[in-house]
């Protein structure tokens, strides 16, 4: 009786309903997909709010003019120093020819290494002048010193004439003779240091000259520097009708046609390099904690599904993105909102390939590798 009572027992069971089973599976699975989010959020930060960015680089004319030719289109892609605009280079060859006419007549009052200029012709003959007078003064001191000896010798012959005459051993006329040349020597006395102060004079007015032609040198100098640098500005600007391209890219928003009168300065166009770009994605806030510098980074770019590229961390921006806006929030007011802030972070690329499609302002999908 036993046996029959467990048998029917066992029959009266039912079996599990596929509806549970299938439930506890969901259940499962969802299970498993929850707790891989979560173990995929600990260890990557993921967002879709990036772009690429690149240089973009506004063409413009270092000089006015008009525009002769304009070799280039939108969309072309151009080589490094390859001619993008050429003005008309008429008036600036006249700046030259202006320029160089005026440094070569300054070079000629300045002078050079192989030919002494004007100022130094003056300078040389008042130097001269000077050493004449200098030798003129030194031939009249030597003069004076003879003349004063033979006054000396003339006072002394008179004095001896004067004590022979008194004691009548020799004539009035002898006495007279040695008075005579005593007045000649006391004269040639007077002359000589009269001619002596005249030659010190123009040695002092020749030295005078020296320096006003040596301080007139100096002004030559200075301006034959001056007018070397006008020439090479002029020459610089005549370079500057021509403008090149400062690195290889692709030409767009080209603004200028031949004939047309333009400004130092004017942008005329855009080049677009295509060599150098990174990628700015804008984080939330929150999770600026888990990023740090050199962490690497897979980059998705939308427009090219199976582009897929690397990179790694390189900055953070000083500020959230809103604080760079025309008009920041003021969070002072009583009407404030709480809102998570973005901050940009800055993504290099390792590697492009050759022949890359890739242009800045194309959106992307960054997927952050966190420890």
């Amino acid at each position: 009786m036993s046996t029959t009572h467990t048998a029917d027992k066992i029959m009266s069971t039912k079996p599990a309903s596929p509806a549970r089973n299938i439930l506890l599976l969901i259940l499962l699975i969802i299970l498993c997909f929850l707790s891989y989010r979560w173990w995929w959020g600990k260890h990557h930060v993921s967002s879709d709010n990036a772009q690429l960015e690149g240089h973009i680089v506004p063409i413009a004319a270092r000089v006015s003019g008009y525009v002769k030719a304009v070799p280039v289109s939108d969309n072309q892609k151009m080589a490094h120093k390859s001619l993008l605009i050429e003005l008309d280079p008429r008036d600036y060859q006249v700046k030259v020819a202006q320029a160089e006419a005026d440094y070569r007549q300054a070079l000629s009052a300045a002078g050079h290494d192989k030919q002494p200029g004007e100022a130094l012709a003056r300078i040389a003959a008042a130097e001269a002048n000077a050493a004449a007078a200098i030798s003129q003064s030194q031939t009249a001191e030597a003069q004076i010193t003879e003349a004063r000896a033979n006054a000396v010798k003339a006072r002394k012959d008179l004095a001896r004439s004067k004590e022979l005459a008194a004691q009548k051993m020799l004539s009035q006329s002898a006495l007279e003779s040695a008075d005579t040349l005593l007045k000649a020597a006391e004269a040639r006395i007077a002359a000589l240091e009269a001619a002596l102060r005249t030659s010190k004079e123009s040695a002092n007015a020749a030295g005078q000259q020296v320096a006003v032609s040596s301080a007139g040198l100096k002004s030559a100098q200075a301006k034959a520097l001056a007018a070397e640098a006008t020439l090479q500005f002029a020459r610089n600007q005549l370079i500057d009708t021509q403008v090149y391209a400062p690195a290889t890219g692709i030409v767009s928003k080209k603004a200028v046609e031949p004939g047309q009168m333009i400004q130092a300065g004017q942008t005329l166009m855009y080049l677009v390099p295509t060599d150098k770009f990174w990628v700015i994605a804008n984080l939330k806030e929150t999770e600026l904690k888990q990023i740090k510098l050199g962490q690497e980074v897979d980059i998705e770019v939308d427009a090219f599904p199976d582009l897929k590229l690397k990179g790694k961390v390189d900055s953070f921006s000083p500020a959230t993105g809103a604080r760079f806006t025309l008009l920041p929030a003021d969070n002072s007011t009583g009407n404030f909102t709480k809102v998570v802030q973005r901050v940009p972070v800055k993504i290099v690329l390792d590697d492009l390939p050759k022949g890359s499609p890739l242009r800045p302002g194309l959106s992307v999908n960054v997927t952050i590798y966190t420890p």
